[in-house]
């Protein structure tokens, strides 16, 4: 039985490339390709799939209304599926025990989860507040692989 500690085994391999599949107002499904990485969830403490969306973009809106998805990863013939519930963190998502300072941390942390490295934080802080960019926490309810 896989677990988080598999996709987060497997994410390192592939720059963190996940591809994430939310749901459409319609029923029909919205996959993408995005980094993401492991990390705990600030509030909870548990192990999560983090990735970063833009504000203003549709995966975000389809988390918004409906905050189920799934992350997949891949390398070569390996892959691993989480299933989960999303929590939003962000300047149009506030979430509990985060103010704006806590979001910008947190907003580094999954970059660097995923890989992520930056010589320039306060750019990258600038660039994640003008593209409104929130947090995504799946907290796993389901995990599964071909492995």
């Amino acid at each position: 039985m896989a677990d988080i500690a598999d996709f987060a085994r497997l994410v390192t391999r592939d720059h963190g490339l996940a591809v994430v599949a939310t749901l459409r107002a319609d029923q029909t499904i919205q996959a993408s390709v995005v980094n993401a990485g492991v990390l705990d969830d600030p509030a909870r403490g548990h192990p999560v799939v983090g990735f970063t969306t833009r504000g203003r973009g549709r995966k975000l809106a389809n988390l918004r209304a409906r905050p189920r998805l799934a992350v997949t990863v891949r390398a070569g013939w390996e892959w691993v599926t989480v299933e989960g519930t999303a929590t939003l963190a962000g300047p149009d998502d506030p979430a509990d025990g985060l103010d704006a300072d806590g979001i910008r941390l947190l907003l580094r942390a999954v970059f660097t989860a995923a890989g992520g490295t930056h010589d320039d934080w306060a750019t990258y802080d600038q660039v994640m507040a003008d593209e409104r960019r929130a947090a995504v926490l799946v907290t796993p309810d389901r995990v599964y692989s071909n492995g």
